[in-house]
C-alpha cells in the first residue's frame, strides 16, 4: 500500500504545500495510455506528463534503450569525457533543427537549459566587449522554468513567481502577442510595435529577446501569429541583440511541425529543447547556439561556456532521447497530430456556446477551453477523475495534450470526459462575466 498519509506530512508536490490541500491520487502504474492507480482505476492521460510522454507510457523500445543503456554505462561525468549517446543524440538535434543551430550543450532539465541560455547570451556580449548588454527583452503571459534565470524572465505580474520580484533581476516586458494562430496582421501591429518601441530605448543594454515561439504555454495557453516571430527576427537583427526561442513544450511535434519555429520559417540563435526529447521517460534538455555565438564566447577570457551540470549528457538519457527521436519520425506522427487536431476541434469547438466558457482553441495537439471562472478548475478535476481521465487544469484553463500514438477511440473516450467534467462542474456554479 502506499503511504499516504507519510506523504501528506513530509513531501512537497509541484506548487503546494505540506499537506496539500488536495491529496494526490497514489499511482501503482501506468501502461500505454493509461495512468492505473492504487485501488485498480484506469485514467486516460490527458497530459502526457506535462508534454513529454509522447509516445505514451512504457513504450517498448524506450524501456529498452534504457535497459540496454544501463547495463552498460548508467552515467558517467561529461567533464574531460565523452560517449557515444551524447554524439549521436548531438547529431540528431543539430540536423532536425533550423540549420544554423550547430553547437549543443546538454543540460539536465528544462529550466536549467534555460539559464544556459541566459548565460551563453551574457558570455556573448561579454566577450564582443559590451558587457553593459546584460539586460533580456521578453513578452507578457510568457513561462520559462522555476530557477532563478528562468523566473526572471517569466512574466512578474501574470505568471508564478511575482513571490520573488523584488530579488530578480529587472527585465523587460513587452505587451504578449495578439492572440491568435490564424491572425492576418501582414504589416508591424500594436503588439510588435510596443516589443520594437522597448528595442529602440534599451537595445545598448539588451543581450537578447526570448520567447516561446508560437505557443505560450503556463502562462496561459496561448497561440499567435507566426508573423509575430518574423517581425521579430528582423527586430533582433536591426537593433543588434540575440535571439532565444524556448522550444522546451513546443518542440518535437507538438504544434504540427517538429518545431515550432518552423511555422515561422525562421531560426533564432539560441533554442532551448526539454520534455518530449525522452519521451517522459526521463530528465533531459538541450541548448543549441549557432557557430557565430559559440566562436565568439569563447573568443576572450574566461574563454569557455562557465556551465557544467553533474548529469551533463547522462548516457542513459541521452540513449533514451536517440530512441525516443528515432520513434517519432519512422512514425507517421503528423498525420497523427492532425487527426488528434481534429478531434479535438470537433468535440472540444461545441463548448464556445457554453455560458460559462470564454474562449476555445486548438492548435495540433493541443486543446484549451478557457473558463471565465478560475474557482472551477479543482472541481473540474475531481470530475474529470470520475469520468475516467486525468487533466491538471490551472488558473482560468482546462487543456489536454494527449500522447500522438493515442487510438482514436481511446482519445475520443478522453475529448468525451473533458467535456462531461466541465459541464458536470459549471451546471452547478451560477457563471461570472468575464
Amino acid at each position: 500500500m502506499i503511504n499516504l498519509s507519510y506523504d501528506r506530512q513530509h513531501i512537497w508536490h509541484p506548487y503546494s504545500c505540506i499537506p496539500p490541500k488536495q491529496t494526490p491520487l497514489p499511482v501503482r502504474e501506468t501502461d500505454g495510455h493509461y495512468i492505473v492507480l492504487e485501488d485498480g482505476r484506469r485514467l486516460i492521460d490527458g497530459m502526457s506528463s506535462w508534454w513529454c510522454a509522447i509516445h505514451g507510457y512504457n513504450h517498448p523500445r524506450l524501456v529498452l534503450a534504457a535497459a540496454r543503456q544501463l547495463k552498460k554505462m548508467p552515467h558517467i561525468m561529461f567533464g574531460g569525457l565523452t560517449h557515444e549517446p551524447a554524439i549521436d543524440l548531438a547529431e540528431k538535434l543539430i540536423t532536425l533543427t533550423p540549420a544554423p543551430l550547430k553547437k549543443v550543450f546538454f543540460a539536465d532539465s528544462g529550466s536549467v537549459s534555460v539559464d544556459v541560455a541566459l548565460k551563453i547570451a551574457l558570455q556573448y556580449w561579454m566577450a564582443r566587449r559590451q558587457p553593459q548588454k546584460q539586460r533580456f527583452l521578453t513578452v507578457r503571459h510568457g513561462y520559462h522554468g522555476d530557477t532563478f534565470g528562468a523566473m526572471s524572465i517569466t512574466d512578474p505580474e501574470n505568471g508564478m513567481h511575482s513571490l520573488f520580484s523584488g530579488v530578480l533581476p529587472q527585465h523587460l516586458f513587452a505587451p504578449a502577442p495578439l492572440m491568435g494562430f490564424n491572425l492576418k496582421i501582414d504589416e508591424p501591429g500594436e503588439d510588435i510595435q510596443s516589443l520594437a518601441s522597448l528595442l529602440e530605448q534599451h537595445a545598448d543594454e539588451i543581450a537578447a529577446i526570448i520567447i516561446e515561439p508560437i505557443v505560450q504555454g503556463a502562462g496561459g495557453m496561448r497561440f499567435y501569429r507566426p508573423t509575430y516571430l518574423r517581425q521579430l527576427r528582423a527586430l533582433a537583427d536591426d537593433f543588434n541583440v540575440l535571439l532565444i526561442f524556448d522550444e522546451i513544450a513546443t518542440g518535437f511535434g507538438r504544434t504540427g511541425k517538429l518545431f515550432a519555429t518552423e511555422w515561422a520559417g525562421i531560426s533564432p540563435d539560441i533554442m532551448t529543447v526539454g520534455k518530449a526529447l525522452t519521451g517522459g521517460m526521463t530528465t533531459l534538455a538541450a541548448t543549441l547556439t549557432t557557430e557565430e555565438v559559440a566562436f565568439i564566447l569563447c573568443s576572450n577570457p574566461p574563454g569557455v561556456l562557465m556551465h557544467g551540470p553533474t548529469f551533463m549528457a547522462n548516457p542513459t538519457a541521452c540513449a533514451i532521447a536517440n530512441e525516443s527521436i528515432s520513434l517519432l519520425l519512422e512514425s507517421p506522427w503528423q498525420e497523427n497530430i492532425a487527426q488528434i487536431e481534429a478531434a479535438l476541434n470537433q468535440g472540444l469547438t461545441p463548448l464556445q456556446k457554453h455560458p460559462s466558457i470564454a474562449d476555445v482553441r486548438v492548435l495540433g495537439a493541443i486543446g484549451v477551453v478557457e473558463l471565465k471562472d478560475e474557482g472551477l478548475t479543482a472541481p473540474i478535476q475531481e470530475a474529470a477523475v470520475r469520468h475516467g481521465i486525468w487533466l491538471r487544469p490551472f488558473g482560468r484553463l482546462v487543456y489536454t495534450m494527449p500522447a500522438f500514438n493515442i487510438k482514436i477511440e481511446t482519445l475520443g473516450q478522453l475529448i468525451e470526459g473533458m467535456v462531461g467534467a466541465i459541464q458536470d462542474v459549471t451546471e452547478n456554479f451560477p457563471v461570472k462575466q468575464l
